[in-house]
């Protein structure tokens, strides 16, 4: 059995250029730098999108089974017995598995993922200082009746919930660290832990401690380059709950204000991470433990005249991805594409356990390992039934198909990393789309989605 422990750090809407270390000089992530030094960081990694607009559950399904998106049963509203879970796996090698924070994919497979937890929120989103959560059932039941609670963050105010308390008056990120840091310090057990520490920040609604709030001046943050008043053209999501966060036209100091908002609380976030890093190292198990750091999906936040991840621009497909601990290299980046459904036998084979059948994502450790190592030179993400992309080394093609409407896009993600300039409508670009419009079918083929109702629906319209 393995003696390597593993800590896993996986936030909510958090971009993948929101890390001080990795470029951004406007946050403040000392403690996500750190693990940015101690380890190898995959500059692109992606997610590839969802089916439903609540782009996170899939995409979570994806991250503890190593499924792709359409092998996902529900949207992955729930994880069936066939599909295998990380946590199952590494409980299987005889480690202790510790969930805390939001499971988004039903109690079920949480109770087969995990020995051990706290304050665990089976939910999409809610109100930071008042989450409704429950303590761990060591019978794996979680079959309380659900209740209704008021939720001042969704549209509806009433939403049945699984739970068994409230904690009002701490924020989401303090209270799972909190929980986090009670098992560091009170495990006893000779076998290995696996840590699965799963924020709800920095989903909306923006909130935190107004001392993190302090440290970002709106004014003096930068307007993103792609920033626009509106998006061009209808992709068929202007009335979805993220892009109705703020009114049309966007303004300028809308977005800062947003910006703002957003970098604070991950900063906050941040520094309830360190916390968790400094209760590994006070165990002295900083050099046995593996940490992983990961987003669900990306956010908008102004860019391209939206607000939310139901798009198939970078800022909303890409996420950030962080290994640290024995065996990785330390301050290095990788470029090669990756999906977070890759994590899953990555570690698999860091702590050298077998990979259940049932995954298919890729271990990315010889790309660790080398950086010389292509993992993925092509990539697929498919929204609901309105959208397909396809990106490769330099190029990426957005179709989206509406009942009304339909639009091409192609961007050179080298001269135009923002996506501003469509090279769709040159006709020197023919050739090329043709070529992604080749690769979009392969993917549409081998990830079997015409299988899927979403993916008939578009496929059936694309031609």
């Amino acid at each position: 059995m393995s003696s390597i422990n593993i800590v896993f750090f996986f936030t909510d809407d958090q971009r993948f250029d929101t890390i001080a270390a990795l470029g951004n000089s406007e946050i403040k992530t000392p403690h996500i730098d750190r693990l940015v030094g101690m380890g190898t960081t995959f500059r692109q990694a992606h997610i590839p999108s969802g089916t439903s607009g609540a782009v996170c559950m899939p995409s979570r399904a994806m991250l503890h089974t190593g499924r792709t998106l359409f092998h996902l049963a529900g949207e992955g509203q729930s994880i069936p017995a066939t599909h295998i879970t990380l946590g199952e796996s590494l409980q299987a090698a005889g480690y202790r598995t510790f969930g805390t924070g939001k499971w988004h994919n039903g109690p079920a497979a949480f109770a087969r993922s995990f020995s051990d937890g706290d304050e665990i929120f089976f939910g999409g989103m809610w109100d930071h200082w008042n989450v409704p959560a429950c303590h761990f059932d060591p019978t794996g039941q979680y079959n309380l009746a659900r209740n209704w609670i008021a939720n001042p963050s969704a549209s509806n105010k009433a939403t049945p919930l699984i739970t068994d308390h409230l904690t009002p008056g701490k924020h989401s990120s303090e209270l799972f660290s909190d929980a986090s840091v009670r098992f560091l310090e009170t495990y006893t057990a000779d076998a290995p832990f696996f840590m699965y520490i799963s924020f709800m920040a920095p989903h909306d609604p923006r909130s935190m401690p107004e001392a993190f709030l302090k440290l970002y001046d709106p004014d003096r943050l930068t307007l993103p380059a792609n920033y626009m008043d509106e998006h061009p053209f209808d992709l068929g999501i202007r009335t979805i709950r993220d892009e109705v966060l703020a009114p049309y036209p966007r303004t300028p100091a809308l977005v800062r204000r947003h910006l703002a908002e957003y970098y604070a609380m991950i900063t906050h976030l941040d520094h309830e991470i360190g916390r968790v890093i400094n209760a590994v190292e006070a165990r002295g198990e900083l050099d046995r433990t593996i940490f992983v750091f990961a987003g669900d999906n990306g956010l908008a936040v102004g860019q391209h005249g939206l607000f939310g991840k139901q798009n198939h621009y970078e800022h909303s497909i890409r996420v950030p991805l962080i290994f640290a601990g024995p065996g990785i290299p330390k301050g290095e980046q990788r470029d090669t594409y990756a999906y977070l459904l890759d994590i899953f036998p990555t570690l698999c084979d860091l702590v050298e356990i077998a990979v259940p059948s049932s995954v298919e994502g890729q271990s990315l450790l010889p790309s660790i390992r080398n950086n010389a190592v292509v993992h993925r030179d092509s990539l697929y993400f498919a929204y609901t039934d309105t959208m397909r992309s396809v990106k490769d080394g330099r190029y990426k093609l957005i179709e989206c198909r509406l009942a009304t409407s339909r639009s091409t896009q192609l961007f050179d993600l080298v001269d135009d990393p923002n996506e501003l300039n469509n090279l769709a409508a040159d006709p020197a670009q023919a050739a090329r789309i043709a070529s992604l419009r080749d690769q979009l079918a392969v993917f549409r083929d081998a990830w079997e989605e015409r299988q899927h109702p979403m993916g008939e629906t578009f496929w059936s319209h694309y031609a």
